[in-house]
């Protein structure tokens, strides 16, 4: 393991209006998996090789959270959803870069423009394999959805020894009346219910985002406590 680079970013907020954000960022080549875990536990999120958190002085907006799997009960909503995507085939491997997952990204970050305002950047294959290939080690792992042989959805996902990390998920918007987003983190919950797995790690959970709200259904849950260094321990409650 090789930490390459360590430092911090001022910086528009990514979740809120008229807020500023500074983030910690540490870039480690050749991440073990132990170390992954003690990042995701204090609240780090990884993208490639970059792990990040917020280190905001005067905002603790942003809470990280995790789905308590043992005592998570799957709705009669959320079972008509599986229900609904029965002929959806899924499929894990290792993270992977192809025309069709640049074409299904950059439809989806449109269509998401035009929904919800993003910022809308066109993606290079470059900023792709930095984002979700590389870094991915011995841990990380690409869901993908298919109709038939048509790719609708990636997940992707680091697979802990005590749960699942929860990174990025992009879907065709055509297929909106399945309820994707929901589906793909329903079955990372029975997915690590199978695999005697205890957590879903959701990430920042913000509850004026309307992109990161919606977290907060996925009951029951725990939520870090503070933004503990690497020599004290982490408190979830």
């Amino acid at each position: 393991m090789n930490l390459l680079k360590e430092f911090s970013l001022d910086d528009k907020c990514s979740y809120l209006e008229n807020k500023k954000q500074t983030t910690y960022y540490k870039v480690i080549d050749n991440c073990s998996s132990i170390y992954n875990q003690e990042l995701i536990e204090r609240g780090f999120r990884r993208f490639g090789k970059m792990f990040f958190r917020p280190v905001c002085s005067t905002c603790q907006e942003c809470q990280s959270i995790k789905i308590d799997v043992d005592n998570y009960t799957f709705s009669k909503s959320s079972k008509r959803i599986m229900r609904k995507a029965g002929h959806i085939k899924s499929y894990i491997q290792t993270p992977n870069l192809s025309q069709e997952h640049i074409d299904l990204f950059e439809k989806y970050h449109k269509h998401m423009k035009d929904k919800k305002g993003w910022k809308y950047q066109e993606t290079t294959a470059e900023h792709y394999y930095n984002s979700f290939v590389t870094g991915h080690e011995n841990f990380g792992y690409e869901i993908i959805y298919f109709d038939g042989d048509k790719l609708i959805g990636v997940d992707l996902v680091d697979i802990l020894e005590d749960g699942i990390s929860s990174i990025y998920f992009y879907y065709d918007p055509d297929y909106s009346h399945l309820s994707l987003g929901k589906l793909s983190l329903l079955l990372q919950i029975k997915f690590a219910q199978e695999s005697k797995k205890k957590w879903i790690y959701l990430g920042y959970y913000v509850e004026d985002c309307p992109s990161l709200n919606y977290k907060a259904e996925y009951k029951p849950y725990l939520t870090l406590q503070g933004r503990p260094s690497q020599e004290n321990q982490y408190i979830w409650s």
